[in-house]
């Protein structure tokens, strides 16, 4: 029986060839913190009585979530990690002079390459999975663990294959693959298993497609979400390489096996699949678009960003909607460029531009209106279209505001129309 992508990077790591329900011990490539999660990293850290890191340019330490600080106690939480970052001499400390959210920020470095064992201490580090690689979210002692010893223990996962078949049509993108997925599974339906996306509809996605899939691949419980590399992984890694002088290290390419064993195989028709929105309180609360509409809901705020869908592609397809028209008076409409370089070249382009003539507000990049931080709080009853990953009670604000999770093209759309709207109807 032959092997999945994700047994196969496994396997390359442990030395040896491992099948999925195998423990075992490899070295991990890169290791993500950001200033929530990493504190309590380093506390582990320095109780163990470690003096080094293992591998210390395989850590990198993002300040993303609370970036600029939002209070005292925010500004103490990101001195712990700056201090240790400053004390280690750590090649990959990114803050306020590089911003990103972590989850962007290191593809766009060159970070993370296909072939590599990569975790952090976010569940949303899943994202790389686009990239080839095996990337999963850990707890912060699991982190703490890695820094020391340069690795970790793994349960090598089963794998759910998800067959793309077709084209997909006018404003439909990777987040509506995915919100479709996880509609299918459920939120526990791909319990420490491995997405594994393919078929012939992946020629037609995009990496900014690619990452937003894989990043909420978490969403219906996986442990990774991962697709192969093709011309379109490709080019984007030498675009990286060329921007950034190299890739952090020589990329390792797997494929499945024609003959890989899968757990599940579900298949999705793109040609046929409309703009998904999740209802709160759960990212498997989907609807399609044409349901969505007829519910005639009001929206106070629309948020464009996060690690999901705040790249280059979601600005372009926000201000295509928004160019020449002004959000709603009653609607707020915050926009996120995940990266400092995605946000230059929005202004470049004069999306910038497009998005504040509407009436957008435009923040520097940070996790702060996703995870309910600061920068698009939400009172109480307020309702939001956001282009986020989650909806959960409570996850942006108030117990009792609304989230619905959706596309740039649908959250823009909704900010112009001041309710939820279908952007093909625009």
């Amino acid at each position: 029986m032959g092997q999945t992508i994700t047994e196969k990077i496994f396997s390359e790591h442990a030395g040896r060839e491992v099948k999925a329900g195998e423990i075992v011990r490899v070295d991990i490539d890169m290791v993500i913190g950001n200033d929530i999660t990493t504190p309590i990293s380093i506390r582990a850290f320095e109780e163990s009585g470690a003096k080094e890191l293992a591998n210390p340019d395989g850590f990198a330490i993002v300040m993303d979530h609370y970036i600029p600080a939002k209070d005292i106690a925010s500004a103490n939480q990101a001195k712990i990690s700056r201090d240790f970052a400053y004390k280690h001499n750590l090649k990959y400390f990114f803050d306020e002079k590089d911003m990103g959210i972590e989850h962007a920020l290191l593809p766009e470095k060159g970070l993370v390459v296909p072939g590599d064992v990569i975790i952090g201490a976010d569940s949303h580090t899943c994202t790389h999975g686009a990239l080839g690689a095996f990337s999963t979210g850990m707890g912060s002692t699991d982190i703490s663990f890695a820094i020391i010893t340069g690795g970790n223990w793994f349960k090598v996962p089963e794998s759910i294959k998800v067959v793309l078949k077709g084209k997909p049509g006018r404003h439909v993108y990777g987040k509506d693959i995915i919100l479709e997925v996880i509609r299918i599974l459920g939120v526990d339906g791909a319990l420490y298993k491995a997405l594994e996306f393919t078929g012939d509809g992946l020629q037609y996605l995009s990496m900014d497609d690619r990452f937003s899939m894989c990043n909420m691949a978490i969403e219906a419980g996986a442990k990774n979400g991962i697709i192969a590399v093709d011309d379109i992984t490709k080019a984007y890694l030498d675009e990286r390489a060329k921007i950034n002088g190299g890739l952090r290290a020589e990329p390792k390419i797997h494929y499945s096996d024609e003959d890989a064993e899968y757990c599940q195989v579900i298949e999705i028709d793109l040609d046929k699949l409309s703009p998904v929105v999740a209802y709160p309180f759960l990212p498997s609360n989907g609807k399609s678009m044409e349901e969505a509409v007829k519910d005639d809901i009001e929206i106070d705020q629309v948020m464009i960003g996060s690690c999901t869908n705040g790249r280059l592609e979601d600005l372009r397809i926000a201000a295509e909607i928004v160019k020449g028209k002004r959000v709603s008076r009653k609607t707020r409409m915050i926009v996120t460029p995940a990266t400092q370089r995605i946000f230059m070249q929005a202004e470049k382009e004069g999306l910038i531009d497009t998005l504040i003539e509407a009436g957008a507000v435009v923040s520097n990049p940070t996790c702060g209106a996703c995870l309910g931080g600061y920068m698009g709080i939400l009172g109480d009853g307020e309702k939001c279209v956001s282009t986020t990953n989650r909806n959960f009670v409570g996850r942006m604000g108030a117990r009792t505001s609304e989230i619905y999770l959706a596309n740039s093209a649908v959250a823009a759309a909704s900010a112009i129309a001041g309710k939820l709207t279908d952007p093909r109807e625009l």
